[in-house]
């Protein structure tokens, strides 16, 4: 059986930016002129007054200082914008890699919503890089990127492919209720690229030791929106057609899930978890990571133990621990282990164990 490295990484971020004080701003106007609109149904106790935000607020509630903003609508002839975003990453991942796109077999777009039903984005992006083989898209909401992994970690295992391009462009922005007070700022965009290869003909990189998945139902993180919306017009529009959530229901839930997976996952593959070096955790909710890090570790992570780059990208979905990772790894030496993380939505998580080669 053929194993797995993760051979090299890339990240485009979007060159424009929004800072929580704007988010605020749009937001508190909303606030200001719905209860204006509705004063006399307020003082009636008939409606619910809207509370303002503040940048104090988002940074306390989930980290991010930034956010992105959403592109324009293209033309059938122009590539997607989706595309775009991936593809720009993914030539950084081949550059760092440092060999010719035709030893890629294949390419997996992994990403928690993808801009259309089909032709799949993942060959859109296979055609922009004229690469061969097959493509196809994923979306593990949160956790597709290392339910990517996976995915290409088998393939390499079984002989499909001698490597495999896994992008995950998140255009989060698309999908967000900015009229939520507890969701507004959230997210981010931005586009990651993993190069998964087959071990006998790579040069160094990181080993992979072992991945593992999990899904479990919940309605408790939820997007309504579909091709069927349009069968049921009163629908449209609904609060429940973008990201909805039961945030404090999803941090009881999560962080304990998703520790004992870890803890279970490191000690049937014989790691130390005290011994990782680093975590790269799905950056979600700067709270969520610090108690999962603590869980992990059995103590309070040191500094750069727990990597967090929420405050600059925000939750960027399905990219985020790839980011993290991306990153913060220049400083391990050969035999160092770490963890790629990440969870999310279905509920569902995904564990990949690395050793630097």
């Amino acid at each position: 059986m053929h194993h797995a490295v993760i051979a090299a990484t890339g990240l485009y971020t979007p060159p424009h930016s929004i800072s929580n004080t704007e988010l605020v701003e749009a937001f508190n106007t909303f606030v200001e002129r719905f209860n204006t609109a509705n004063a006399e149904a307020i003082a009636a106790g008939e409606v619910l007054a809207l509370a303002p935000s503040s940048p104090e607020f988002i940074e306390k509630a989930s980290g991010p200082d930034l956010m992105r903003p959403v592109l324009p609508e293209r033309s059938n002839d122009e590539i997607s914008i989706l595309a775009e975003m991936a593809v720009e990453a993914a030539k950084q991942a081949i550059a760092a890699w440092g060999k010719p796109v035709s030893e890629i077999g294949a390419v997996i777009c992994a990403a928690s919503n993808m801009q259309r039903a089909y032709p799949a984005m993942a060959i859109e992006v296979q055609q922009a890089l004229g690469i061969e083989g097959f493509a196809f898209d994923m979306n593990v909401a949160c956790s597709s990127a290392t339910f990517g992994i996976k995915t290409a970690a088998d393939f390499i295992a079984t002989g499909s492919a001698k490597a495999v391009l896994m992008v995950n462009p998140e255009i989060c922005s698309g999908h967000l209720n900015f009229k939520d007070r507890d969701s507004h700022f959230i997210f981010g965009d931005v586009a990651t690229a993993v190069i998964i290869e087959d071990a006998d003909q790579a040069t160094g990189g990181w080993e992979i030791l072992g991945t593992r998945l999990k899904t479990q139902f919940s309605n408790n993180i939820r997007n309504n929106f579909g091709f069927l919306n349009r069968a049921a017009p009163e629908g449209e529009g609904a609060r429940d057609k973008l990201f909805v959530q039961e945030g404090r229901k999803v941090f009881r839930e999560v962080v304990p899930m998703v520790s004992e997976m870890i803890l279970q996952h490191a000690a049937d593959i014989g790691v130390d978890p005290q011994g990782l070096k680093r975590l790269w955790l799905h950056q979600a909710n700067i709270n969520m990571n610090e108690m999962i890090g603590r869980k992990v570790l059995g103590r309070d992570p040191a500094p750069g133990e727990n990597v967090i780059i929420l405050d600059e990208y925000a939750n960027t979905s399905s990219a985020g621990s790839i980011i993290a990772f991306h990153s913060a790894n220049d400083d391990f030496k050969p035999g160092e282990t770490g963890l790629i993380c990440s969870f999310g939505a279905g509920y569902s998580a995904g564990t990949v164990f690395v050793r630097k080669r």
